[in-house]
C-alpha cells in the first residue's frame, strides 16, 4: 500500500504570509460590497455558474452553451460590472498607503503629543457647536480626520486653515452662507476647509430617510480612516458615521466620549 503524502499539511512562513494577504484582500473587498448591489450581482452570476454545471451534467447542450458564452467571458463581465467597486479599491490602498506615510512624517517632525493636544482641545467648541445647531434645525456635517489629504478634500472645497471655535462653525453651516452646502474638514485642531464634496454612500441598507448629508458622511468613512459626524436639518438628530457605520440620535455625552476615542 503506498504511503499517504502529507507533504500539503507542511506549511512555510511564505505560505503563512501567503494566506494572511489574501485574508486582507478578502476584507478590503467584503468591505467595499457590504450591504451594496454589488452582492446581489455577486450571487446572481454564482447562480448562473452552478445553472452551468448542471446542465452541463445533464447534458443539455442548448441551454449549456449559452451559459457557457457567460461563464467564458467570465473574468471581462467581472471587471466591467464592478469596475467602480474595483476603482475603489484601489485608491483605498493608494491613499490608505499615503496617508500612513504623511502621518509618519507629521508625527516626527510635528510631535504626536502636541497633534492630539491641539485635537482635544477643540472637542469643547464643537460640541457646544452640535448643540446650537441641533436647537436652531441647522444641516451640517463635519469630518475628522488624522491626516489631512490636499488632494482628497481641499480641492473639492473651500481652505479655511482657521483654529476652531463655535461660532465659525455655525457661521460656516448658516442656511445662507456660501458654505453651508458640503462638509467641513478638521483635522490636527484646525478646521482645514469647508463645503467639500464627498463621495456618497451606495449602501442599499440605509434608512430611506437619509438624505445626501448622511450618505456623504458615511460615504466618506467607508473609503478611509476618517469619522463624521451630521446634524440633521429635518429632524436636529446628531449622527455619527465611523467605517461605514452609522449611530443616530446620540447624546452630547455620547459625541464627547466618541471624538475623545476616534480623533
Amino acid at each position: 500500500m503506498n504511503r499517504l503524502d502529507l507533504s500539503f499539511l507542511q506549511l512555510r512562513f511564505l505560505d503563512v504570509v501567503d494566506i494572511v494577504l489574501v485574508a486582507i484582500i478578502i476584507y478590503y473587498l467584503y468591505n467595499l460590497i457590504r450591504g451594496t448591489i454589488a452582492v446581489n450581482i455577486i450571487l446572481g452570476l454564482v447562480i448562473i455558474y452552478l445553472v452551468y454545471l448542471v446542465t452541463k451534467q445533464l447534458d443539455m447542450r442548448l441551454l449549456s452553451h449559452i451559459l457557457g458564452g457567460f461563464v467564458s467571458i467570465g473574468f471581462l463581465a467581472f471587471v466591467v460590472v464592478f469596475q467602480q467597486e474595483i476603482r475603489r479599491f484601489l485608491v483605498l490602498l493608494g491613499k490608505n498607503a499615503a496617508l500612513h506615510r504623511n502621518k509618519l512624517l507629521r508625527d516626527l517632525f510635528m510631535g504626536k503629543k502636541d497633534i492630539d493636544t491641539q485635537t482635544h482641545t477643540a472637542i469643547k467648541p464643537i460640541i457646544d457647536a452640535c448643540r446650537n445647531m441641533q436647537s436652531t434645525r441647522t444641516g451640517a456635517l463635519i469630518v475628522f480626520t488624522k491626516v489631512y489629504d490636499d488632494d482628497h478634500y481641499q480641492n473639492t472645497g473651500e481652505l479655511i486653515d482657521a483654529a476652531i471655535s463655535r461660532r465659525l462653525i455655525e457661521t460656516i453651516f448658516k442656511k445662507n452662507s456660501p458654505l453651508h452646502d458640503g462638509a467641513m474638514v478638521i483635522s490636527e485642531g484646525k478646521i482645514k476647509c469647508a463645503s467639500c464634496i464627498l463621495p456618497v454612500s451606495d449602501n442599499i441598507k440605509l434608512p430611506p430617510q437619509f438624505g445626501l448629508r448622511h450618505r456623504a458622511g458615511i460615504g466618506i468613512t467607508e473609503m478611509s480612516e476618517a469619522v463624521a459626524v451630521i446634524v440633521s436639518e429635518e429632524t436636529g438628530q446628531i449622527a455619527y458615521a465611523k467605517q461605514g457605520r452609522v449611530r443616530i440620535d446620540i447624546s452630547y455625552s455620547e459625541l464627547e466620549k466618541l471624538l475623545e476615542r476616534d480623533i
